[in-house]
């Protein structure tokens, strides 16, 4: 047996060729083109240069680890393990060697980029595929989808039963941590839980609105109590400045969850106890995300979040996005997209693909008097293909094309996570659908230039 050996030299490191790697470097060199991406982030995130402090990320590194993060459909978590790990991942987000940063780093930062700065990355990012050939917006296609908040299924009686055991968590909060507070409270969690789970066991009709009867009530009770605490909070005095701060913020958690809670009161009562049809604007489905809409698709599928709009390009870019409130029928969209296109390319389309439910014969006089030479809706409407297209050929070539945005769709929620809004808020909602969008163009383009 050999007793000694000698010691191996370090092998050279071997240059990697994957696919993904030569993706990440094409978005990279895209990115270094633009440098306005950058100064347009900072305008968000404040970034000082300041020779105190520690150092904590650049807006260019902000910029493309966002970009990473909805790429890879990553969680926080994972974002910041990937980072660590992948020595692909680092050089594409310029991290320097032996540097990390926690999670709560990662979202601060890559939540602190609005909506509104992210709409304006977009379009710099359509400008230079329009002078890098790849796309110049004469053929569009337009649809819409719906994006679904982070929401459980808004059944009346457990939106009571999270009205009521937020509010005693909150209450809860309050008397732990704000002693010599006069105030007393009832807690109803466990038992507003027993009251959800017998709604949903019901046997017959009777019997659950008798138990929704009861859950109503507690929530009322739990309402009274928190009327009493921010009674007791407004005179609540203490020469403690962690005190101070843990009475503001609960009185600002009070003020904000007791309407949403009315509200949840009100419409189970009009809908349960007095078996009135309350209209979808007026309903509240969720007490954390109070913004989400009620979406009915084609008369069958329910869906809560919010309905977008968006516009594509023949290169499978998505060239605009609108993010609505309610459910606005199609057919009222058609002229704000088209008027949008022409704000963004200084021109309109050439030719434009539409769903059938954008079709009607005002919308096709409008999108003519625009100076747009064809319009094909892929169902008529009792509107003839001569109308719309000059002829019959290139009506059905548009008819194909708008076919097209719907693989685009459905790439956008399967591989950037389109399909469910995970950041909280409103304003966060709309960051997260620019974010999947900039993402999925920033990838298209790396790879039309990599063909």
């Amino acid at each position: 047996m050999r007793k000694t050996c000698k010691k191996q030299l370090p092998l050279p490191e071997a240059t990697t060729v994957h696919p993904k790697v030569k993706e990440l470097e094409k978005i990279s060199s895209i990115l270094d083109a633009n440098p306005n991406i950058s100064e347009l982030a900072a305008q968000d995130l404040h970034r000082v240069d300041n020779d105190t402090g520690a150092n904590g990320m650049s807006v260019e590194q902000v910029v493309r680890a966002a970009i990473l993060k909805q790429m890879e459909a990553f969680s926080y978590e994972e974002l910041t393990f990937h980072l660590e790990d992948s020595k692909a991942y680092r050089t594409f987000c310029k991290f320097d060697f032996g540097k990390a940063y926690a999670k709560s780093t990662l979202n601060g930062n890559i939540k602190g980029i609005s909506a509104a700065t992210r709409e304006e990355i977009n379009v710099v990012l359509l400008q230079y595929a329009v002078e890098n050939k790849i796309e110049n917006g004469r053929k569009v296609r337009i649809d819409c989808t719906v994006v679904e908040s982070n929401i459980h299924a808004p059944y009346d009686s457990e939106l009571l039963w999270d009205s009521v055991r937020v509010t005693t968590r909150i209450l809860n909060q309050a008397k732990d941590g704000l002693l010599g507070l006069q105030f007393s409270f009832r807690d109803h969690s466990l038992s507003s839980k027993r009251r959800c789970l017998e709604v949903m066991n019901a046997k017959n009709a009777k019997q659950r609105k008798k138990a929704y009867k009861v859950l109503i009530k507690m929530a009322e009770n739990t309402i009274g109590y928190a009327e009493s605490a921010q009674k007791a909070l407004g005179d609540y005095q203490s020469g403690t400045i962690e005190k101070m701060v843990l009475s503001g913020r609960i009185r600002k958690e009070l003020d904000h969850y007791l309407p949403l809670i009315r509200q949840i009161i009100c419409q189970t009562i009009r809908r349960v106890i007095h078996g009135e049809s309350v209209p979808s604007p007026e309903k509240l489905v969720s007490l954390f995300e109070p913004h989400t809409d009620i979406i009915v698709k084609d008369r069958r599928d329910t869906y809560y979040g919010h309905k977008i709009c968006l516009t594509g390009g023949a290169s499978n870019l998505i060239l605009d996005c609108t993010i609505l409130d309610g459910n606005p029928a199609d057919s009222t969209l058609t002229k704000t997209m088209l008027e949008r296109q022409e704000e963004i390319y200084k021109r309109p389309p050439l030719k434009v693909a539409l769903d059938g439910g954008f079709a009607s014969q005002v919308n096709l006089k409008a999108a003519k008097k625009q100076g747009i030479k064809d319009v094909c809706f892929s169902k008529g409407r009792g509107l003839a293909e001569e109308e719309m297209c000059r002829s019959t050929y290139v009506y059905k070539m548009l008819k194909k094309l708008r076919a097209g945005i719907e693989s685009g769709i459905s790439w956008l929620k399967r591989a950037f996570g389109l399909d469910r809004c995970l950041w909280k808020g409103h304003d966060s909602f709309k960051s997260y659908v620019w974010a999947s969008i900039v993402s999925a163009n920033l990838l298209t383009l790396a790879r039309k230039e990599l063909a």
